[in-house]
Formats: structure tokens, C-alpha cells, sequence
């Protein structure tokens, strides 16, 4: 096969056949297809797309570019969810012990930060001791022994997905529906999962900010996800307010500290954390519907069960073995706590999620380039949602933790302009938006 011949025919909208789809992957795993024709290629899929069986194809060559997880002799199915990432959003915390609760088994295999949008991984090394990257056999034996367990990507699962992603990052080639398709599948389809539940999320927070773009990229991955053998449905949340009334890296931890324990739970990360994994526990037989698989997810989470998986996992992966009861004693406090009020009042109205999600970031809880460190302690926390009474005599907009003042009032004015003000209460939007089943 020669390489110049597979990527005219992607230019021309010819069918690529499985085939040529996988001497690609493999010529790019191994060297022997140049960067350059990879990105000419990435060019062509993104102007000509793919039709489900090409994207398919090529979501199985780059999860068989590398090592694919055996979980043979597990008294469960193998479930997951994977998020397309938002502000607040902390859910795999309190969803993969949750899961494990209810009889599931849980390899999840998460990110860092990406843009404004927090990363799982980064949350979790706020915990001192737990390690997110451990090697595959420990891994595999947290996971066993415990129900779950939340790490980093290894570079045995989907190598090729991890070059093929540097490669479109500089092409311009990142936004295509079917190369973001195989590349989030790749890697879930690498960890041996038998059930997949997908959160994909719309509003001013959200990468897919359309609710057009996100069901578009939701219809694909199920479609291709199922198409591949992979048991997957997907449910579109709104992302036009945080998702948790915390955002940063400790003080997401401690939210879900809080959650697990009873202590606070936020209603909208409540209604997505036990609609996603509702969904995946019927999806996996361990339910017999959505509706079934949310109360059992409800009684998990209050009867303990799942904080209690949540810290054995922490301390399984390094982390200490009474964190769950003494998160304050281990999660690291920014030096300036403020509260930061409208200058008038009103009822919050609208929120630019987004902005919040930058505020973050220049605060020094995310990056603005990949080699840069993370300050854990900083964020906002009681976050105002969509319809709360503010004010200079009402509740806060925020709370901003900071390194210093200066920092601190940067992040107070970012705050304000995020917020629009209005004299009586809106109408939220839901959290859980739509279902997008396999057919």
C-alpha cells in the first residue's frame, strides 16, 4: 500500500477500506508513514469526514496500536464514562466509587486540564501520596481489589492516539468529529471496558458549546462506540453554569469529600453524577433499566458505601488511609480566602461558564502551556448558580482562593463580568438535557 494513494482517496471522498485505515495507524506507531502524510491525512478526514465504518476502523487500529487490557475473572462487568469536559465538573470522583458500589468494576483512565476546562488527574495530585500514574499491574490489582480505581493514561494503551493527537493539534485538524471520535474511543476501548456511558456537554462552559455541535459529536461516538462492540450510550448536560458550586483542584476534592459524605450535594452534579451512572449500571446488567440503576446509585452514595470504596481507593493508589475523614488535614488552603459580591443586587441570570473556567486557570489552578506546574490549593468555591439572590448584603458570587491579593482581586473582577444580573429569578436549565441511545 502506499500512503499517498490512501490519503487521495480520503481528499476525493472515496471510501477508505479497514485495511488501509490500520497501515496508516500501524505506519505511524512504527515510523514508517512521515508525520507529514498523517497530517495531510487528518486534513482530508477533516474536509471530507468519515463514514461510521471508516471511523470504526480506525478506532480499533489505534486501540490495537498498543497493549488492550484483559479483565477475564472479574465477578462484574467492566464499566466507565468519560466526560467532554467542563468546569466544576468532578463527577468521576464520586462516580467511579459509586459504580464500584453497586458491582461494577472501574478502570478509568482520565486527563489533565485541557483549556479552561479542569482535568481529573489534577484534582487527584492535590491529594499528597496518591499516585495517577502507578504501572499497569498495580493498577490492575487496585482495580480488583477495590472496585475502581482513577489513573493517568499509560504509554501502552493507544500509543498511536497520543502521536496522532499531536500531530492534528498542529494542524488545525483538532475540532474533526471523527478523529475526536476515535481518539476518545481508542483509549476506553485500550482499558477492556464492557460498557461505556458518554457525558457531553453543551452551554457557555463547554468545548461543543451548540447544543447542535454537542449532539452531533454525541451521536458519533455512540454510533461508533457501539459499532466497535462497545456497549455505549451518551447523555448531553448543560454546561451554561458550573456543574459543582467548586472550581479548582483541592477545592473539588473536598466538593466531593462533601458529596460522598452527605455533608453537601450540589443538586445539579447530583442529577448528573446518578443519570450517568444509572445509565451505565443497565448498560452493564447490573440494573434492570436507567430508572433502577438510579436508586441503586442514590442508596450507594447514601448509605456510605461509596465514600467509604472512594477512600480505600485513595489509599490504595498512595494517598492517606483516613482521607475521607479528614480532608482538611491533607488538602493544601490558598493563603487569601475572599468572598467576592455583585455590586448591586439582583438574581443571577446568566453566567459566561467559560470565563470562570479561565479565572481558574490565571489563578494557577490550570495551564497555559503543558509544561507549566498547578497550584492545587486556588479556585472559586459557592459558586453562585442561575437563580441565586446576590449582592453586597446577599450571598457571594464566590468565594476566590488565591496565592496572593493581587492575584485575588484579578479573580474578582474576572467573577463579576462572568455574571449577568437580573430583578427576578430564571429558569435554570436542566442539567440532564437528552439521552442519545444506540438506536
Amino acid at each position: 500500500m502506499l500512503p499517498q494513494e490512501i490519503i487521495r482517496k480520503k481528499r476525493q471522498g472515496e471510501p477508505v477500506d479497514p485495511a488501509e485505515i490500520a497501515f496508516l495507524v500501524q505506519g505511524l506507531t512504527h515510523g514508517s508513514v512521515t508525520e507529514g502524510q498523517v497530517a495531510a491525512f487528518a486534513m482530508a478526514v477533516f474536509f471530507q469526514g468519515m463514514h461510521r465504518d471508516e471511523a470504526v476502523a480506525l478506532t480499533l487500529a489505534m486501540r490495537d496500536s498498543g497493549a488492550v487490557l484483559d479483565w477475564t475473572g472479574l465477578e462484574g462487568p467492566v464499566l466507565d464514562k468519560h466526560s467532554t469536559g467542563g468546569v466544576g465538573d468532578n463527577v468521576s470522583l464520586m462516580l467511579a466509587p459509586a459504580i464500584a458500589a453497586c458491582g461494577g468494576f472501574v478502570p478509568m483512565i482520565s486527563g489533565r486540564g485541557l483549556g479552561h476546562t479542569g482535568g481529573t488527574l489534577d484534582k487527584l495530585d492535590s491529594i499528597p501520596g496518591y499516585r495517577t500514574q502507578p504501572d499497569i499491574e498495580a493498577f490492575r490489582h487496585v482495580v480488583r481489589d477495590v472496585g475502581c480505581a482513577i489513573i493517568g493514561q499509560t504509554a501502552d494503551l493507544a500509543p498511536a492516539d497520543k502521536r496522532f493527537y499531536a500531530i492534528r493539534d498542529v494542524t488545525a485538524t483538532v475540532e474533526s468529529v471523527p478523529l475526536i471520535t476515535a481518539s476518545i474511543l481508542s483509549k476506553k476501548l485500550a482499558a477492556g471496558l464492557d460498557a461505556l456511558v458518554l457525558d457531553v456537554k453543551t452551554g457557555s462552559g463547554a468545548f461543543m458549546a451548540s447544543a447542535e455541535a454537542a449532539r452531533e459529536l454525541a451521536d458519533s461516538l455512540v454510533s461508533v462506540a457501539n459499532g466497535a462492540g462497545m456497549k455505549t450510550s451518551a447523555l448531553i448536560t448543560g454546561m451554561d453554569e458550573p456543574l459543582a458550586s467548586a472550581a479548582g483542584n483541592a477545592v473539588e476534592v473536598r466538593n466531593a469529600v462533601d458529596f460522598l459524605t452527605g455533608d453537601r450535594r450540589d443538586p445539579r452534579l447530583e442529577a448528573v453524577t446518578i443519570g450517568l451512572a444509572g445509565e451505565v449500571l443497565a448498560l452493564g446488567r447490573l440494573a434492570a433499566d436507567a430508572e433502577d440503576g438510579r436508586a441503586r446509585v442514590a442508596e450507594a452514595i447514601s448509605s456510605g458505601r461509596a465514600a467509604e470504596i472512594f477512600g480505600r481507593m485513595v489509599a490504595a493508589l498512595g494517598g492517606p488511609t483516613d482521607f475521607v475523614e479528614r480532608p482538611d488535614a491533607y488538602l493544601k488552603a490558598a493563603p487569601v480566602a475572599r468572598p467576592v459580591h455583585a455590586a448591586e443586587d439582583g438574581v443571577a441570570s446568566a453566567i459566561d461558564t467559560r470565563a470562570l473556567g479561565i479565572a481558574v486557570v490565571e489563578l494557577g489552578g490550570g495551564r497555559m502551556r503543558e509544561e507549566d506546574g498547578i497550584d492545587h490549593a486556588v479556585g472559586l468555591t459557592d459558586l453562585a448558580g442561575i437563580g441565586v439572590p446576590v449582592g453586597p448584603a446577599e450571598a457571594p458570587l464566590a468565594i476566590v482562593h488565591a496565592r496572593n491579593d493581587a492575584h485575588a482581586d484579578r479573580a474578582a473582577e474576572a467573577v463579576r463580568a462572568a455574571y449577568g444580573l437580573a430583578e427576578a429569578a430564571a429558569e435554570p436549565s436542566p442539567a440532564v438535557i437528552e439521552r442519545i441511545g444506540a438506536g
